[in-house]
């Protein structure tokens, strides 16, 4: 097919420039520097604790760099795929035609991955004192009382980094629950960890006024230097002519196939509301193509993995538990923890567990849930399991190195299968 990328901005959007990827970076520096009050347990002397500090611009310099890296590697791919990049603003005139930088495209199909962004808060915070989470990039000093106002894996990710590097931290959700979609058990696990590390949550909460140095949150008064805006994103709806019949949240509705209600434009990613997921984006894109080519196949959402980058790091795939008693499945649950691990143990990160449900009868895996150091990497040979419709017996008999972290997969399946090893 002959394809032309139409960026507003930057190659890679969100997730590479200002979220994801450098969010990790800074979060992956914060964790070196945590770790460094705890390396006598390895056996390293000499450190000097009152001479180590976080230099956040070294640590954005690191982060850009890795940016520009994978930038580069993009534009690089776009190029030898004979893509044509056009940069601009891009209005959809009709089913087959798009405006952009003075001039008309026609085109076959079209499909939209704006993304999403965070709604404005709604409250009276003094100007200099609210910041959208990318704006933390062009800061060159930190403050150190931090409030992050929203709900969703992000308010929380962003609240371990500060947390990490010594700064006072107030997470405020105005939503009941801080973690939408999350296991329970794995939410209420992860929320404990965070209050016992010292980060503030309140749920169910609002801003109801602000000074310079004091925000009242219901009751409360809590001392503050800057608020980052981390509220559940709405859709980007891109210019038209055309009626993409959007909610009131900017989200675009889709078929099962990602295609709009007109025929010929499809939405993949934020934008169609489905997921908030880069990762889900990606794939969405991908099955639109493939639909296009005429490959036909479907999207199981339950398929893919929702990861958490605290410390430790969560992740799940599949239904949760509350989901399977709602339909009344009759389920067990094989489990083994990481401090029974012997590379966890080794690597000093033996925090956390697995848990795999499974059907009681067949023993199907409905869903996995997963709490350790690199809990968000494990959780792929879960998703693995799942898209060929493994039963636990298949986890069981899947041979795993050893010593590896991974093997907590197998000694789960076996647990699940009745037939545990090592619990």
């Amino acid at each position: 097919m002959k394809t032309a990328l139409l960026e507003k901005k930057d190659i890679g959007g969100m997730c590479l420039n200002w979220g994801c990827i450098p969010t990790k970076a800074f979060l992956e520096s914060a964790k070196f520097f945590a770790r460094l009050k705890t390396a006598e347990n390895l056996g390293i002397d000499g450190i000097d604790l009152n001479k180590v500090s976080f230099n956040w611009t070294s640590a954005k310099k690191r982060s850009s760099g890795i940016v520009r890296k994978l930038t580069a590697g993009i534009n690089f791919l776009l190029k030898k795929n004979g893509v044509e990049v056009i940069t601009g603003e891009a209005r959809i005139t009709s089913a087959n035609t798009i405006s952009i930088a003075n001039r008309l495209l026609e085109t076959r199909k079209i499909l939209i991955a704006t993304g999403s962004y965070p709604p404005p808060l709604g409250s009276d915070i003094p100007a200099g004192k609210l910041v959208q989470v990318h704006d933390l990039l062009q800061m060159d000093e930190l403050p150190k009382r931090i409030v992050l106002v929203g709900h969703g894996p992000v308010s929380l990710e962003i609240a371990q980094f500060f947390q990490l590097i010594d700064h006072d931290i107030t997470v405020i959700s105005p939503a009941e629950n801080l973690l939408p979609g999350v296991d329970d058990y794995l939410r209420q696990y992860i929320l404990k960890k965070a209050r016992g590390q010292g980060i503030r949550i309140l749920e169910n909460a609002r801003i109801k006024g602000a000074t310079d140095e004091i925000l009242q949150v219901d009751n409360l008064e809590i001392p503050y230097d800057l608020v980052i805006n981390c509220s559940w994103r709405n859709g980007i709806v891109p210019p038209s002519d055309v009626d993409l019949e959007a909610d009131a949240n900017g989200f675009i509705p889709v078929d099962d196939m990602m295609q709009t209600r007109v025929p010929g434009i499809y939405a993949a990613g934020d934008v169609n509301g489905l997921s908030y997921l880069a990762h889900m984006a990606s794939a969405q894109g991908v099955f639109v193509v493939n639909h296009i080519q005429g490959v036909e196949g479907s999207m199981d959402l339950k398929q893919c993995p929702i990861n958490i980058y605290t410390v430790p790091e969560v992740a799940q795939i599949g239904f949760t538990e509350a989901e399977i008693r709602e339909k009344g499945i009759e389920y067990r649950i094989g489990e083994f923890p990481m401090s029974a691990n012997g590379k966890a143990l080794a690597e000093d990160t033996a925090e956390g567990m697995i848990r795999i449900l499974s059907g009681k009868k067949l023993g199907e895996v409905l869903g996995v849930q997963i709490i350790a150091a690199n809990a968000t990497d494990l959780i792929a040979e879960a998703a693995a399991f799942m898209s060929v419709e493994a039963t636990v017996y298949d986890v069981a008999r899947t041979v795993h190195a050893h010593p590896t972290v991974a093997e907590v997969f197998l000694e789960a399946g076996m647990d699940a299968a009745d037939k545990p090893i090592h619990k």
